[in-house]
């Protein structure tokens, strides 16, 4: 069986609605919801994580120990990074690392031990790819972005690096799928609880649309 990893909440109202579902048909899990479908012949469940990446580990853990998953697919939304992408620009991420495992004032941000390297060739995929950088802390602050716009990062989440990671720890699969939603604005320009609140409209604004062209353009590419 096929994994659809998803975590924020606005993401799977999105899922939802996409593929006609409602909550009554959903299970529920630990972290929790989930529902099956088959498509072009495959078994696919598609479930709710949560955000952080706790949730993403844990959620995911379940997942693979209880359906017996041959390869997960991340899809969400992501923060733009690399000015040369826009919003609702799609990033398949052929690297995905965690960027704030190290004590950075004394560290690189960035240790090799916890990149991962993902490989499509096997996949009938030309589009846009780059590196996906996951923390626990989302990339809203504009300091933050600034460093890890220096470490060559495309796009920023709190989740995908952290599922990479614990699926090459099982040895089995990862795509991660992910759609710019926001760019991080800068609180010297604007007071920082209206710049927050923008980037965060933006945001929910944004996620259906990047649902959509996942679903849409995607999904068939990569099951």
């Amino acid at each position: 069986m096929i994994g659809v990893s998803i975590a924020a909440k606005w993401e799977w109202k999105a899922t939802l609605k996409y593929f006609d579902k409602t909550d009554k048909d959903c299970l529920l899990y630990p972290y929790g919801m989930y529902f099956k479908i088959n498509k072009k012949g495959k078994d696919i469940v598609f479930y709710q994580t949560g955000v952080r990446k706790v949730n993403g580990i844990g959620a995911n853990q379940y997942m693979i120990d209880n359906f017996d998953l041959s390869k997960v697919l991340v899809v969400g939304t992501c923060a733009g990074i690399d000015d040369a992408y826009k919003p609702l620009d799609i990033i398949v991420a052929n690297k995905a690392l965690q960027y704030d495992c190290t004590v950075k004032e004394i560290e690189p941000l960035i240790k090799e031990s916890f990149v991962v390297d993902l490989d499509y060739s096997k996949y009938d995929f030309k589009g846009n790819m780059g590196t996906i950088g996951t923390a626990d802390k989302a990339a809203v602050m504009w300091n933050d972005y600034v460093e890890i716009k220096k470490n060559n990062i495309t796009v920023a989440d709190t989740e995908a690096g952290a599922i990479a990671y614990i699926c090459k720890k099982n040895g089995i699969e990862c795509v991660i799928i992910k759609g710019i939603s926001d760019f991080p604005i800068d609180e010297k320009l604007e007071k920082m609880k209206e710049a927050n609140e923008k980037q965060m409209s933006v945001y929910i604004e944004n996620t259906p649309k990047v649902m959509n062209i996942i679903f849409d353009e995607y999904l068939d590419i990569f099951i």
